[in-house]
């Protein structure tokens, strides 16, 4: 799969929440004290992000 989620703990042992494709990190969340909380984050992802608005400040 090109496309993925992938939750692990850093180094303070919060957990966090990276968006990949293929093997490149496209984004990655702030740190959350539960895992169910990244889970959750997963999901407003999901949830809210095909109406996100794109912003171009360049």
């Amino acid at each position: 799969m090109a496309h993925k989620f992938e939750i692990y703990r850093d180094k303070a042992g919060e957990f966090r929440v990276r968006f990949k494709y293929n093997s490149e990190t496209i984004f990655a969340t702030e740190g959350y004290a539960s895992k169910s909380s990244a889970k959750n984050a997963i999901e407003s992802i999901k949830k809210n992000g095909p109406e996100a608005a794109v912003e171009d400040n360049s």
